[in-house]
């Protein structure tokens, strides 16, 4: 699938499909997703643009110089996706090519070139803006799930105080659920930051095309979207360390909870041991035993075994071990 940002003296206005050969000078951006044998032929032909898989992140070739990037965005659902792009910097028009079409990387690009025009004059000027729109996406992707982040932080809170909003005990499974989603988030954290990189570098590269001289201007906004790029992959490096900490402190609550469970059994065990010792010497078959001939030889029998368990219970509660 083609589509065809055509320049007019009035606006930006988009074709479906390839535009008429007489129109082609004024084509200023192509945006490409999963094209067919047909249309990578069209464009190889009428272009000049190669369609097929680069062996690296950046190659250039007479015309134009491609740069393969790892972009961050939100679904229709509002879910963050990534997806492979190539930016195509030639002299007379961009190229953004894609094997998916469900990646729409670039929706509002098109109401952005609208809006500043005078910002827009030249295919390196259209890519700034496409690079600019590929980091406005990632910087709120990275917020939807810093939003994530902050439900689980109050999740480990509700955890770590011990009771949810039923009063109901939170335990070990409930902690393993949040950090199986601790997990998944860091795995997608790391891929924002896999993203940030790559497009970092398509900035960088496009910086190197720019004329310091002649483009002065130009050098300076893209300085300018170099430096707002750092500024998303450093928000992606801090919520990173969030996760880090978020799953330190599942941890730590985990391994506290499951010492709380074996200090339950602990002292049962302590307090039980006794009281069971008492009863394995009542259950020998002695051929004297006096108690069974007394009066009050069961109740003898029953505050023995009482005392036994009591004694150790009083112990691991004056060392503070019940705390």
């Amino acid at each position: 699938m083609i589509h065809s940002i055509i320049k007019t003296q009035q606006s930006f206005s988009i074709v479906h499909g390839m535009p008429e050969p007489e129109n082609d000078r004024d084509v200023v951006w192509l945006d490409v997703a999963a094209p067919t044998v047909e249309e990578s032929a069209m464009l190889r032909q009428r272009f000049g643009i190669d369609t097929g898989s680069k062996n690296s992140s950046v190659t250039e070739d007479d015309s134009f110089l491609y740069m393969r990037s790892y972009l961050l965005t939100l679904d229709a659902n509002e879910v963050p996706c990534f997806g492979h792009v190539t930016f195509v910097l030639g002299q007379q028009v961009v190229a953004t090519l894609n094997n998916e079409e469900g990646f729409h990387q670039f929706s509002i690009a098109l109401q952005r070139l609208n809006r500043k025009q005078a910002n827009a004059q030249s295919p390196k000027e259209v890519l700034r803006v496409l690079l600019q729109v590929a980091n406005d996406s990632a910087d709120t992707a990275i917020d939807r799930i810093a939003d994530e982040l902050e439900r689980s932080a109050k999740e480990i809170s509700e955890i770590s105080d011990g009771y949810n909003a039923q009063g109901k005990e939170m335990g070990v499974t409930d902690l393993l659920g949040t950090m199986r989603s601790l997990n998944e988030t860091e795995e997608l954290i790391s891929k924002c930051v896999e993203a940030q990189l790559s497009l970092a570098r398509a900035v960088r590269y496009l910086g190197g095309e720019v004329d310091n001289v002649t483009e002065a201007e130009l050098q300076a906004v893209v300085n300018e979207l170099a430096g707002d790029v750092v500024g998303v992959k450093e928000h992606a490096y801090f919520e990173h360390e969030k996760v880090r900490y978020l799953q330190n402190a599942v941890t730590n609550i985990l391994n506290i909870k499951q010492n709380q469970i074996v200090k339950v059994f602990t002292i049962i065990t302590a307090v039980f041991l006794p009281p069971t010792l008492v009863g394995t010497f009542y259950g020998m078959n002695f051929a004297v035993m006096p108690e069974l001939s007394w009066q009050h030889g069961f109740i003898y029998s029953m505050m023995l075994t009482l005392g036994a368990a009591l004694l150790p219970l009083a112990y691991i509660k004056k060392k503070g071990w019940l705390r």
